[in-house]
């Protein structure tokens, strides 16, 4: 790999050399390295393009990584990637898309995941997101998520962009049976003419099922975010929903956290908060001798952390 490429692993997968354990590279379309372990067994679909990844039931302490870099502008990229998350297991997946572009076309990556947790896994799932190049062509990306998590299974997905990202359709959609689990934490910042979609929808069908979906923002300059969450409650369960954006210069954010009790025992919660950064904290930064632009960066990063 050339220096952009490995810049860019660096920057969605923490990446610096060969990672321990299983993986999946993919570069401009093509595969550029795989390894599988005793437990994790990484197959390419036949049907259509992306990566069927298997883990044996009981795996414990494993992590897989499944990467996707673009560095050709032009080029448009589509995977399906399914994962089966074996009973008892517990592991860490890290995903992500960095897109280096630097000529007059649009690059974009599309990926598709779906998640069988079976009964009582557990699962982190990391997925960042990261755009650079000084072209003219637009770094588009569009994830897809699709969950599926069986009796007493666990999913922590972290979900972060940041950088960028000319362009985003964000879609995660959830279905949980009794006892299951989701917690979600997503983070983005957009600037300039960048535009960002965020659409949720988590179905809470087995007895005491929870969700607890956060999203924190920042929309700068000319850009443009919506948010939208939706969980619906069709058993005794627990769900939450907040989202907290901070709007600078001429940004705009659109809240549209949303909840469906269809069970007495239903208890569901949402929250929404947008506004600009408080005057108070920047006067309290400013005294300790920081520029106004340095007290607005470091409350920014406070917020995303």
């Amino acid at each position: 790999m050339d220096s952009i490429q490995k810049n860019l692993l660096a920057e969605i997968a923490d990446i610096h050399d060969v990672p321990e354990g299983a993986y999946n590279i993919r570069s401009n379309g093509s595969l550029a390295g795989r390894n599988t372990t005793a437990n994790i067994d990484i197959v390419t679909k036949t049907d259509k393009p992306g990566i069927d990844i298997i883990i044996k039931p009981h795996t414990v302490h494993e992590s897989v990584h499944i990467p996707v870099i673009l560095s050709e502008s032009g080029l448009k990229d589509m995977v399906y990637n399914d994962f089966y998350i074996g009973e008892g297991a517990d592991v860490t997946i890290v995903a992500g898309c960095g897109i280096h572009n630097c000529g007059d076309q649009s690059s974009e990556h599309d990926g598709i995941h779906t998640f069988y947790i079976e009964k009582n896994a557990k699962v982190r799932y990391i997925e960042k997101h990261y755009g650079e190049g000084d072209g003219k062509g637009e770094r588009i990306l569009n994830p897809t998520t699709v969950v599926h998590i069986a009796e007493g299974g666990y999913m922590e997905m972290e979900t972060v962009q940041i950088k960028g990202v000319d362009s985003t359709v964000r879609n995660t959609e959830a279905d949980l049976k009794d006892g299951a689990s989701l917690v979600i934490h997503e983070k983005i910042m957009t600037h300039g003419n960048q535009t960002a979609e965020t659409n949720f929808t988590v179905d809470l069908d087995g007895v005491d099922s929870s969700a607890n979906v956060i999203s924190r923002s920042v929309a700068k300059e000319s850009s443009r975010q919506i948010f939208n969450s939706h969980i619906n409650g069709n058993n005794k369960c627990y769900g939450h929903t907040e989202c907290d954006a901070i709007i600078m210069d001429s940004g705009k954010v659109q809240a549209v956290p949303s909840l469906s009790a269809n069970n007495i025992d239903a208890s569901l919660i949402h929250e929404a908060a947008i506004g600009k950064i408080a005057g108070e904290q920047l006067i309290k930064l400013m005294t300790l001798g920081l520029t106004e632009a340095e007290a607005e960066e470091q409350i920014v990063n406070g917020f995303l952390k």
